[in-house]
């Protein structure tokens, strides 16, 4: 009798601990993605990305900035991983426009749990951010300036409001094009050579105002990669005309990334 009770403790003790350890995995497994990347796109910095910082801080996410030379894709991408071998954990990448091709390169990370598109650029593998555009007629307002004696790239004072700004007054637009950051024509002209969206979970904010990046080629682009698409009455600059509705897409991906596994 003695040896069948300390048989059948030892029987509920490993059921009861791997009950324990199935349920730590499992929270494990389905627990939210506290990291977040954002990256930024081409004639701006990250310091438009304020009211999305903000939401997403309140609701306990650590959120990281980088600031992107713009100088070539490998250095883009190089900025990002050193901002993701700083995390404690798993990052959700979110890219904006040139944005989303430096995360699309940068995404196979092992860090890296899913990749949020906010208005931006979504190639494969081969493809640069020139050939994605040459693939729609572009909207008149786009106002991308040929190169500089530097190679660099610059939006244009006449069209940045419509073009570029939509959705803030004409004095704020005029001091985002006074601050505008010039990308370099190399990072635009070279290809990718990986394909993140294949193999990791995608969102993307689909802005349907948007005269930078058309909205029929953001919708090419979503389609390709099976992202999940939410879409925004909104210019290029969603994330700072409408930062609670991007902030909602990146919190639904961090609470999705683990589950899409």
């Amino acid at each position: 009798m003695k040896n069948l009770f300390l048989s059948t403790f030892a029987l509920l003790s490993v059921t009861f601990g791997y009950s324990q350890s199935a349920s730590k995995t499992a929270k494990a497994v389905t627990a939210p993605v506290k990291n977040i990347i954002i990256v930024h796109g081409a004639f701006a910095d990250g310091s438009g990305w304020r009211g999305v910082h903000d939401i997403l801080a309140a609701k306990g996410y650590n959120v990281t900035i980088v600031q992107n030379p713009l100088t070539s894709l490998e250095d883009d991408v190089a900025t990002v991983n050193r901002a993701l071998a700083k995390q404690d954990g798993p990052a959700i990448l979110v890219g904006h426009s040139w944005g989303g091709t430096v995360i699309t390169e940068a995404g196979t990370d092992p860090k890296v749990a899913g990749l949020v598109y906010v208005a931006a650029l979504q190639p494969q593998a081969g493809e640069s951010s020139l050939d994605l555009a040459k693939t729609v007629t572009p909207a008149p307002e786009n106002g991308i300036l040929p190169p500089d004696a530097n190679g660099l790239l610059y939006f244009s004072k006449e069209k940045f409001h419509a073009g570029f700004a939509g959705g803030v007054s004409k004095a704020e637009s005029d001091f985002m094009y006074a601050s505008q950051a010039p990308i370099a024509l190399k990072a635009f002209i070279t290809p990718v050579t990986q394909t993140s969206w294949k193999n990791k979970p995608s969102w993307a904010v689909l802005a349907t105002q948007d005269k930078s990046i058309t909205p029929e080629l953001q919708h090419n682009m979503t389609k390709r990669a099976g992202s999940v698409v939410k879409e925004v009455k909104a210019s290029h600059i969603v994330y700072i005309t409408h930062p609670k509705e991007v902030a909602d897409v990146i919190v639904a991906a961090s609470l999705g990334a683990n589950k899409a596994k």
